[in-house]
């Protein structure tokens, strides 16, 4: 049998919990996909703009029934906010890593691919996603796609 060490508070001694900040940031993330600004989203959920800055810089810990709410309205499933845990914020939380951990996808690329930060939490990024998703045509779509895949495969 695996035992677990789960931290017994919300906030560690070096502040919040590393999952709730990470739960926060891909709240975030999504949020500012999508163009919602906290108000709103807060409106549609029914809370306070501040408890969504709050939930955002992982002071407060997100309910599971809020965090459905926040999915639904940011149109993604629950599992969306804790893709990509890196092996630090596992390491932080609980000391060591469980046997069981796996690192997820994007997770590594700023250790993988000589990125600096992680190029997903970057407004560039963020922009491009948004302005890639504005183009209506489905054939210009997929051309800018294969033009910008061919371009990155250049390069490596």
């Amino acid at each position: 049998m695996i035992e677990r060490r789960i931290p017994k508070n919300v906030v560690t001694e070096n502040g919040p919990d590393p999952i709730d900040v990470h739960v926060g940031q891909r709240i975030r993330l999504r949020r500012n996909l999508v163009g919602m600004t906290q108000e709103q989203l807060a409106s549609s959920v029914g809370v306070t703009f501040q408890q969504i800055q709050k939930y955002e810089r992982g002071f407060n810990r997100v309910s599971a029934s809020r965090l459905y709410d926040i999915g639904n309205v940011l149109s993604v499933p629950i599992s969306f906010f804790f893709q990509d845990v890196s092996t630090q914020v596992a390491e932080e939380r609980y000391g060591s890593l469980p046997e069981t951990f796996e690192p997820r996808s994007a997770a590594h690329l700023a250790e993988d691919d000589g990125f600096a930060e992680d190029p997903l939490s970057r407004t560039e990024t963020l922009e491009l996603v948004r302005n890639y998703w504005k183009i209506r045509n489905e054939k210009a779509r997929a051309q800018v796609y294969a033009l910008v895949k061919a371009m990155a495969q250049s390069e490596s």
